[in-house]
């Protein structure tokens, strides 16, 4: 078994799992998640501590990480949440929510419209700035990325969608 897959995940307070066939429903008091996770591995649960069980066969040890994972990130998900930041950066981009679809102004000729999937909320704080919140990591992830792709950072002038944490390596412009 790997040793991600032999560490036992801790359970905070509020928060349940149900083992499922194949399934997993993690629930807090305000919300939950259902996450898939591979059949060969089994979950019990002690208290407050989840450990993952798998048969000796690599294949499995391999899923019991994986499984792992999966059960750590959603248990952090319906406990505290994850949440992406973008930086909208060049002159007249902005950002604006509205409903479920977030309006973007980001130099085409027409306005960009992305629509906000189930499970995903996104805040406007200034017009440069856009939050991804939720509690499934892959889908915050996820929408961070779509928004992102939309104008990614531009390796001259730096101009983009960038994720807070990126660092963009600007080129040294052509030389007469």
């Amino acid at each position: 078994m790997s040793r991600v897959g032999k560490m036992p995940v801790t359970i905070p307070a509020g928060v349940q799992i149900e083992a499922g066939d194949g399934t997993l429903t993690v629930k807090s008091a305000k919300t939950s998640l259902t996450v898939v996770i591979p059949r060969a591995v089994k979950i019990d649960v002690n208290g407050n501590e989840a450990v993952i069980n798998a048969d000796s066969i690599k294949a499995n040890g391999m899923a019991a990480g994986t499984a792992r994972a999966i059960l750590y990130n959603a248990v952090i998900g319906v406990s505290q949440g994850y949440e992406r930041k973008l930086n909208l950066v060049g002159v007249g981009y902005r950002a604006a929510a509205q409903g479920r679809k977030v309006n973007l102004s980001l130099g085409f000729s027409h306005p960009v419209e992305y629509p906000i999937p189930e499970g995903v909320t996104v805040e406007t704080p200034t017009q440069t700035e856009i939050l991804v919140k939720g509690a499934d990591k892959k889908m915050v992830g996820q929408v961070a990325a779509d928004i992102r792709a939309y104008r990614p950072p531009e390796p001259y002038k730096g101009k983009g969608v960038r994720y807070s944490t990126e660092k963009v390596v600007l080129k040294e412009a052509k030389k007469k």
